[in-house]
């Protein structure tokens, strides 16, 4: 048991350099840039000094999309960048198994980030509670697929980018819509505080179900060997 755990360990150490460098690790504290931003605002008075429980979605799921995204780009379009994805194709079982890899290394450095957003947008801003802290994280998990997946089609980290970034920029401007990424049921209208709890339930579900889809749709692409390796 202790040695499948030092060997899954490892791998994930290798996936995290294979995309982000030999200090990967510097990740997880990037999203923290922009609370930080927002606590030093308020101290030097560019901002407001009071913030309630509905600011805080936009305070952790913002910057910890922003960096789901850079790293959904570089799990597969990484390897056609760097000319390296013909290897993956060599793994025993598939060369899905380099995906998973990569995918739970980012999963867990977001969540790693996500802790210390959390942790700190308590201490200096507001509270944070169970449900805005999972839809922060399920929200970044999308824009990590749909970079993966788009930069996977385009089989291009740059061209991905541009075309994630355009629902990047859609889902934050229609936060207030159910079927946005970053929806916030703390942010409703009094006339809908009684759905609240229906309106994040459907938006939660349909999310995990779209997350899995755009996961699948990206294996099978990358499964096309001889597509995914031309010229």
């Amino acid at each position: 048991m202790l040695i499948k755990f030092k060997t899954y360990l490892q791998l994930m150490i290798y996936s995290g350099r294979l995309m982000a460098g030999k200090r990967f690790w510097i990740v997880i504290f990037l999203p923290l840039i922009w609370p930080v931003l927002k606590a030093l605002f308020v101290g030097i008075g560019w901002s407001e000094a009071k913030f309630n429980p509905a600011d805080a979605h936009m305070l952790i799921s913002l910057p910890l999309s922003v960096v789901a995204m850079g790293l959904g780009l570089r799990i597969i379009a990484g390897e056609i960048d760097s000319r390296t994805l013909e290897i993956a194709y060599t793994v025993p079982g598939g060369c899905h198994r380099v995906w998973l890899a990569k995918i739970a290394t980012c999963l867990c450095l977001l969540f790693a980030s996500e802790v210390l957003l959390a942790l700190f947008t308590m201490i200096f801003l507001v509270s944070v509670s169970i449900g805005t802290f999972y839809g922060a994280l399920q929200a970044a998990m999308f824009y990590l697929v749909m970079g993966m997946g788009l930069s996977a089609f385009f089989r291009s980290e740059i061209t991905g980018a541009m075309a994630t970034i355009v629902f990047f920029a859609l889902g934050f401007m229609a936060s207030s819509v159910r079927i946005s990424p970053f929806f916030n049921p703390l942010a409703l209208s009094p006339s809908e505080k009684a759905q609240a709890v229906t309106y994040a339930i459907q938006n939660r579900i349909f999310f995990i179900i779209l997350i899995v889809v755009i996961t699948l749709l990206t294996f099978l692409r990358v499964e096309r060997r001889e597509k995914m390796l031309r010229d």
